[in-house]
């Protein structure tokens, strides 16, 4: 029972986060320029906003449920789940009023097969897991590592929305493995590093809002963030796969989230040039963005 309790609290998580991404999303692009060079007016344009408010409470309470989730379920099954979300988001963003692309609706209902396939895996429950500190560390460092990487060098990627979306989503997704680890009894130590993680990616997801389209920006970042998560707990929480059909039904599952996941944070169109320090309107004309 506690295994479904977590994955139910884990949809419901994923549900709450991504309706504030929606809402956040749609607060920030209209805002002045945000820029982390004068920090105290860009955190007042944020928290004197009432709609990003709302957003960002919602994402506070689907943060709540997340942790209850993986005190109840393993890591990777709660993140599966959780990658489910993003499918909620381009239909909650389509019934809104953003127009979506054909491969955006076919990578939605992927998205929603993958949690279909991932419910007929659940014959048998999940054993408890655990990994090492110094592995944990070890991820959290790389990932860390590399959103620095595409932070630094987003402008020649020619995607800077994407570029901060997808470095957004590495330290959440490391965020969520010490999450895991902290709620698992690794050590305080994974508190802090969850701490300093988030704070970043909440930076860089808000930066990211004001260049791009909300499925390349919090769509990427959920993509990412889905992957490190799922792959951290068979490698480095082993949990094990249920064996015969319910196994390959559970292998499809994570494949059909993370292709899913794919086909949405493709946004079509025209790049947006990135212009951090503007005190006009955020550079933004409705058009999706490459």
């Amino acid at each position: 029972m506690s295994l479904a309790g977590g994955l139910l609290l884990a949809l419901a998580a994923a549900l709450a986060l991504n309706v504030g991404f929606f809402v956040q999303h749609g607060a920030t692009h209209t805002m002045l320029s945000l820029t982390p060079r004068r920090p105290i007016r860009s955190v007042r344009l944020l928290v004197t906003n009432r709609q990003w408010l709302i957003g960002y409470a919602t994402g506070w309470v689907g943060w709540g449920l997340y942790i209850a989730a993986l005190s109840l379920a393993p890591l990777s099954l709660v993140q599966a789940v959780a990658a489910g979300g993003v499918g909620v988001l381009a239909m909650l963003a389509h019934r809104l009023g953003t127009p979506l692309v054909r491969r955006e609706r076919v990578g939605a209902w992927v998205a929603v097969g993958g949690l279909l396939l991932l419910g007929a895996s659940l014959t048998s429950g999940a054993p408890a897991s655990t990994a090492r500190s110094a592995s944990l560390l070890v991820a959290t460092g790389v990932g860390a590592g590399l959103a620095a990487l595409l932070v630094c060098f987003r402008a020649r990627t020619g995607r800077p929305a994407a570029a901060l979306g997808g470095a957004a989503g590495i330290l959440f997704g490391v965020g969520d493995l010490a999450t895991k680890g902290a709620v698992s009894g690794n050590g305080p130590v994974f508190i802090v590093v969850l701490g300093v993680c988030t704070a970043l990616a909440f930076v860089l997801l808000q930066l990211a809002f004001q260049r791009g389209r909300v499925l390349e920006t919090a769509g990427l970042s959920t993509l990412v963030n889905n992957i490190i998560p799922i792959a951290g707990g068979l490698f480095l929480f082993h949990e094990a796969l249920p064996g015969g059909a319910a196994g390959v039904a559970r292998l499809a599952s994570f494949a059909a989230v993370v292709a899913g996941a794919v086909l949405l944070a493709r946004a079509p169109g025209s790049p947006v040039v990135e212009q951090v320090d503007r005190d006009g309107p955020a550079a933004y004309d409705g058009s999706p963005s490459a």
